[in-house]
């Protein structure tokens, strides 16, 4: 089958299952953690060269609760933890790596972790697996824009193409996006989530929510991909 190259996931619904299931939504956030070892598991089955997940937005660690925030920031640091111990990671040779601006907002002790991880995975190449953390869109434009513009003062600056936005973006260093799986049933982007690379990307909606998200249901949107026809406006 056409195998996406790079696929982008927002896993959307952790708080709506937790309250479904009649508990707090941190326990959601819990068994959302948990799904995503599956999906990734299974996408290196399936030999996905290049996964890109959602962690959070800007707002999402700006705007809710503290304690939700703090138990947040909990979850991932054991999340990235483990994923640097990964024997899977290590033998599937998957460069990880960080997007947003993490940096700032994020806790020391968190910042460390995800750090650590990174550096333990730098060297490899078979696999990129990409996290977007305090992540917005908007903010990636801006900052290339802004980027290119100081570029400004050479005085032989080069023409604004295709290529010179990639290159001052964020994302530089990934491929376009082919295929985007949005969970949780609600059909809308997210901050303008990495808007120059999913130009041309199909897009998968599911009304499960994200803790219910199945590893088949995973391989059922690249089936989808693969009986698509892609015309790219042809």
């Amino acid at each position: 089958m056409t195998q996406p190259n790079h696929v982008v996931i927002v896993p959307d619904g952790n708080r709506r299952w937790a309250k479904l299931q009649g508990k707090p939504s941190l326990f959601g956030h819990q068994e959302g953690a948990e799904t995503i070892e599956k999906i990734l598991k299974t996408a290196l089955e399936l030999k996905v060269p290049c996964v890109t997940f959602w962690g959070c937005s800007v707002a999402n660690v700006t705007e809710r609760d503290p304690k939700e925030v703090r138990f947040l920031y909990d979850i991932f640091e054991r999340y990235f933890a483990k994923l640097g111990k990964s024997k899977e990671v290590r033998e599937n040779e998957v460069r990880v790596n960080m997007i947003g601006r993490w940096k700032e907002l994020f806790p020391e002790s968190l910042k460390r972790v995800m750090r650590e991880v990174i550096g333990t995975t730098s060297a490899y190449s078979r696999y990129r697996l990409t996290f977007l953390m305090a992540y917005s869109g908007l903010d990636e434009m801006m900052a290339a824009i802004e980027k290119i513009r100081r570029s400004g003062g050479n005085p032989h600056p080069a023409p604004v193409n295709p290529g010179l936005v990639k290159q001052n973006l964020w994302t530089h260093d990934l491929p376009p996006v082919d295929l985007v799986i949005r969970t949780g049933g609600e059909p809308h982007w997210s901050a303008g989530m990495m808007m120059w690379d999913v130009a041309e990307a199909q897009l998968y909606f599911t009304k499960t929510l994200w803790p219910a998200f199945s590893p088949e249901e995973f391989t059922a949107a690249l089936n989808s991909y693969a009986g698509t026809e892609r015309r790219f406006g042809k």
